[in-house]
């Protein structure tokens, strides 16, 4: 299963990133999107070195990140879960699915668990309809999740973290 990114916050690396990436037409989501992917979040500190390359202003580069529900300022959990809110998903069970899920977890939305294994996010769709609820986590969706098949996921994503330690 798929992890979010763990390289931790260096500087240096996300210049690179930032350099790599500022000449393409609307540089400013490849770079936010290229940079949470390698460190798992957008870093206060990458606000400045973004704004600077582009010759923008920080207000900008954090209001883009703000606007856009996928960003994250703070380092997720091992795993992010996803929760497809979209109504399809909600026509076949999702709403008492987040319900389960929250209370299973002990945590809500944009919320990590304490043992830090899981990061709980809605997503508003996961082209997945016809086979809701729908969950992902990392690149792998999974379909028609019941609150015993989530639970089943839950405890594979710990016993994966365990058994990597």
């Amino acid at each position: 299963m798929s992890t979010t990114g763990t390289t931790p916050w260096h500087p240096e690396i996300a210049s690179a990133i930032i350099d790599e990436l500022k000449t393409k037409p609307g540089a400013l989501l490849p770079i936010l999107h290229a940079l949470q992917d390698r460190f798992g979040h957008i870093h206060s500190d990458a606000v400045a070195l973004i704004a600077r390359a582009l010759q923008t202003t920080r207000a900008e580069v954090h209001g883009v990140i703000s606007f856009y529900h996928h960003f994250r300022t703070e380092q997720p959990g091992r795993h992010v879960v996803e929760i497809c809110r979209a109504e399809a998903c909600q026509a076949q069970g999702a709403r008492a699915l987040e319900a389960h899920a929250k209370s299973a977890l002990g945590i809500d939305y944009a919320q990590t668990s304490d043992d830090r294994t899981v990061t709980l996010e809605p997503v508003y769709c996961l082209g997945n309809c016809a086979c809701g609820p729908s969950v992902r986590v990392g690149d792998d969706i999974h379909a028609f999740v019941t609150p015993e098949s989530f639970d089943e996921l839950i405890d594979d994503l710990k016993t994966e973290q365990l058994e990597l330690k």
